[in-house]
């Protein structure tokens, strides 16, 4: 029975708690049954509420009534940079290692006050810098379609909790790719929605003009549920929209008919694995075939993109990350001689390689001097990225690229050489750059068996165009409907 629960989808959960074939503590206590047969194993959560959790439900059942909305009594899990009052959060970083937050992040208020039900805080690399949870100061969480290979990252241990069936839908934040490449690597749906849509309130920050809260689900459907309940203008974040809220199901099952879908050369390039080339061709056979017109563009600012990405990053995570220093919060050094040298013992010991690798290249970016020479071209590049999707989007309603130039790769392939892991992000960065909402859906497998993600991407607040055109992709291929081997 408890497979059998976590094989469903949050729509079908929702349904069967409505009418009562299924309690809230049965579903709940399915998840949990299954952190604890897989995650000593996979290791996606780093804070587990699971008491509290079947507490939660079991007040749910003592009520005996109808659930008020889709997502009461529905269990869910959070990366670990999105703040919850009381439960522990810790970026993954020994600097923030204790923490324990006095206040909640707005997406979690959201979720809590419609009942939702949280299982834990999720595994993540330090700090949301990296792409395959390698970098998370307390353990790697491991690819439930193979264990020897990564999950992606940073949002590694949203998207393996998901996929392993240790959660029905968590959520995660997308900087450069974030969501988007652990979804294609786990086989998942993967939603970056516009910037502003969701409120960032509450969200251990990286690089505050990129950072974007998101979903994981195992369908289009899921996703637009999950969106649903957590978009919406926030008036503790001054970058949220302030604009009527869309119904993001709307569109679901709407025809393709006159849809466009721009295709580029760009994304085809050299390093480009053969099964994701094959499922990419097969994909616009399937549009075509379901009546979508397909539109060939040009998208030359690939490379620039990640290169600007990676410098204004940088230059806002060392701006951001300033504030860890001893003093206010967070761990302290115990043996310093004075204040500077409790700043560098404390920041030496509580960041990780990779955190402090961006921290020197964002300091070195914005001193005098430089500042002209690198951030300053970098934001250059980035209206150009802007400007050349314009340009796309008054040819076409979509861009549909591969997510990821390969499937997971294993571990400790890309450690060694950083230049290599920041490739694995070259197709998602672009929509970070242009502030676009953007989604991972599941394209089928390689050789393998593993994985394989195709990533559609709008222009600003087109979400409900997106899922539709990502469903009915899904209605045809079914790749969704098979689970990793651990569930």
């Amino acid at each position: 029975m408890s497979k059998e629960i976590r094989e469903k989808t949050v729509k079908e959960l929702a349904e069967d708690l409505k009418n009562k074939r299924l309690t809230a503590e049965e579903i709940t206590q399915a998840y949990i049954d299954a952190i604890e047969a897989q995650d000593g194993t996979l290791n996606a959560y780093l804070t587990k509420t699971t008491e509290d959790a079947l507490k939660k439900a079991r007040e749910f059942d003592q009520q005996d009534k109808v659930p008020d909305n889709i997502l009461e009594a529905i269990p869910y899990a959070l990366k670990d940079n999105i703040v919850t009052e009381n439960i522990r959060t810790t970026a993954a970083s020994k600097i923030l290692e204790n923490f324990i937050p006095p206040y909640n992040a707005t997406v979690y208020e959201k979720l809590d006050n419609q009942g939702g039900i949280l299982l834990g805080k999720l595994n993540m690399d330090e700090f949301a810098m990296g792409s395959s949870t390698e970098n998370s100061a307390f353990e790697n969480t491991k690819n439930p379609w193979d264990i020897t290979r990564v999950p992606g990252g940073s949002s590694g241990g949203s998207a393996v909790a998901v996929a392993s069936g240790m959660a029905p839908f968590a959520l995660g934040s997308d900087t450069g790719g974030s969501i988007r490449q652990p979804a294609a690597y786990t086989g998942l749906v993967g939603v970056k929605p516009t910037y502003g849509l969701v409120s960032r309130y509450g969200l251990i920050a990286f690089a505050s003009s990129l950072d974007q809260i998101g979903t994981f689900t195992h369908t289009v459907e899921d996703a637009a549920i999950v969106l649903d309940a957590i978009a919406g203008h926030d008036k503790k974040d001054s970058t949220s929209f302030n604009a009527p809220k869309k119904d993001y199901s709307a569109k679901l099952n709407e025809s393709l008919e006159g849809v466009k879908i721009a295709v580029s050369k760009d994304f085809l390039g050299e390093g480009l694995q053969r099964e994701i080339r094959d499922s990419y061709e097969e994909a616009l056979k399937i549009y075509q075939d379901l009546g979508a017109e397909i539109v060939e563009v040009d998208f030359s600012l690939l490379d620039s993109a990640l290169a600007a990405y990676y410098m204004i990053a940088s230059a806002e995570a060392s701006s951001n990350l300033a504030r860890y220093d001893g003093v206010r919060y967070g761990v302290r050094a115990d043996d310093y001689n004075g204040l500077v040298d409790m700043y560098v013992k404390t920041r030496t010991a509580g960041f990780g390689d990779e955190v402090k690798r961006r921290i020197m290249l964002g300091t070195y970016a914005l001193s005098s001097g430089y500042y002209d020479a690198y951030y300053k071209k970098a934001m250059q590049v980035r209206t150009l990225v802007i400007d050349e999707y314009n340009k796309i989007f008054d040819q076409a309603d979509v861009l549909l690229t591969p997510t990821t130039a390969t499937t997971a790769f294993k571990f400790g392939e890309r450690l060694d050489n950083p230049l290599d892991m920041y490739l694995s992000d070259l197709y998602t960065i672009p929509a970070n750059i242009g502030g676009l909402p953007a989604l991972s859906m599941p394209g089928g497998f390689d050789d393998n068996g593993l994985p394989i993600g195709l990533q559609l991407t709008g222009p600003a607040l087109s979400e409900p165009e997106l899922f539709k055109i990502a469903n009915a992709y899904q209605k045809v291929t079914g790749y969704e409907n098979q689970r990793a081997k651990s569930v």
